[in-house]
């Protein structure tokens, strides 16, 4: 099944009286790393819990290449839950190995995809360790595996950079890359929101059960307000007021930093910039990710 859409199709869930998610809609496309950001509460894990049968819609479906996911789908997903599940007590090479059973894997596949991913993850030597003997960012690499060891066609990760230290971070990030450039889907929520904007070919950020904003990290980051950055230190307070489209944020000792709206043009303000004196300075700042997700939570 590799190399098809995960397709989230018009998604409703409610408790009672609490809307978890409404007419959600958006698909995770073949080969693609998909960030799927909110606040505590948005819908994150109601949407992945979904995805994977643990919860039923209320309304819509999901869907894998057209398919809408039954079990013998559901078998080929990767799952890493925000709230660890694995066996504290069993052994880290006899759970996997287990694990990946469950999905249909033989014995001997099992137990060579266990070493295979112990050995990529950089834990082969716990192998035979209990899981709870391990660190937490040991532990986190062990689930990791887990998610891994079936050699999944979809990969639905619920934060899976929480509590990892920077090299993990990179294993992590690293092994992501290589799923998706096998063809695999891959979903994942984080708050860290610079791993999000590093790593992701688009960007989900869903707001209390809907889906405000969705694009490529440049596309969103291209809906924000730009701002453009100027160092002329002659200048006087003001000197931009009078052109079009353009307000001044701040200016202090000499630095300027201006709100470009509709019908600005930024060669007018570097020649009104000019006309002051000399520019040290000139440049576009475009709001990162982390700025424009504190916008849309605080709207």
């Amino acid at each position: 099944m590799t190399g098809q859409t995960l397709t989230f199709d018009a998604i409703s869930k409610r408790y009672g009286d609490v809307v978890a998610l409404e007419n959600l809609s958006f698909d995770v496309r073949p080969g693609e790393i998909f960030g799927f950001v909110g606040s505590n509460g948005a819908g994150k894990t109601t949407t992945m819990r979904i995805a994977l049968g643990v919860l039923a819609a209320d309304a819509g479906e999901v869907r894998l290449g057209g398919r809408t996911v039954d079990l013998e789908v559901r078998r080929s997903i990767g799952y890493m839950p925000e709230e660890r599940g694995l066996y504290p007590k069993m052994r880290v090479g006899r759970q996997l190995t287990y694990l990946a059973e469950l999905h249909g894997l033989s014995h001997r596949e099992a137990t060579e995809s266990a070493h295979r991913w112990t050995e990529r993850l950089g834990i082969a030597e716990r192998m035979n360790d209990t899981v709870d003997a391990l660190s937490l960012g040991n532990q986190q690499r062990v689930q990791l595996a887990a998610a891994l060891v079936h050699d999944p066609s979809v990969l639905i990760l619920d934060e899976p950079f929480s509590g990892l230290d920077p090299v993990a971070v990179d294993v992590m990030s690293d092994v992501l890359a290589e799923k998706a450039n096998t063809g695999v889907p891959v979903i994942f929520s984080s708050h860290q929101l610079d791993l999000v904007q590093q790593l992701c070919d688009r960007v989900g950020i869903i707001t209390k059960g809907r889906m405000n904003s969705i694009g490529t990290v440049d596309e969103l980051r291209g809906t924000g307000e730009v701002l453009l950055e100027v160092h002329a230190p002659e200048a006087p307070d003001g000197w931009a007021d009078h052109l079009l489209g353009v307000s001044t944020v701040s200016h202090s000792d000499g630095r300027t930093v201006l709100s470009l709206g509709a019908g600005a043009d930024d060669q007018a303000v570097l020649h009104a910039a000019l006309k002051t004196g000399p520019v040290r300075e000139f440049a576009v700042h475009k709001p990162t990710l982390t700025e424009l997700f504190r916008k849309v939570v605080s709207a």
